[in-house]
C-alpha cells in the first residue's frame, strides 16, 4: 500500500495543501516587501560582505604564514 492511500483515509486532510500554499505565499509576500523598503545603505552593506570575508580571509592567512 502507498503512503497516499494512508493520506486517504484522513478526514480533512484536504485543508493542510491549501493551508501550506498560503503560508508559503505569505512568506514570500513579506519578504518581497521588506526587501522592497530596506535602505540603499544597507544594501550596499551587505553587497560589501562577501568582498570583506575574502579580505578578513586572506589577512588571516599572510599572518598564518609569517
Amino acid at each position: 500500500m502507498s503512503f497516499i492511500h494512508y493520506l486517504e483515509g484522513i478526514s480533512g486532510i484536504g485543508i493542510y495543501p491549501m493551508f501550506s500554499l498560503l503560508v508559503f505565499f505569505i512568506f514570500f509576500v513579506v519578504l518581497l516587501f521588506l526587501v522592497w523598503k530596506m535602505n540603499r545603505s544597507t544594501i550596499e552593506e551587505l553587497k560589501q560582505i562577501p568582498l570583506q570575508d575574502q579580505e578578513l580571509a586572506s589577512d588571516h592567512t599572510t599572518t598564518q604564514n609569517h
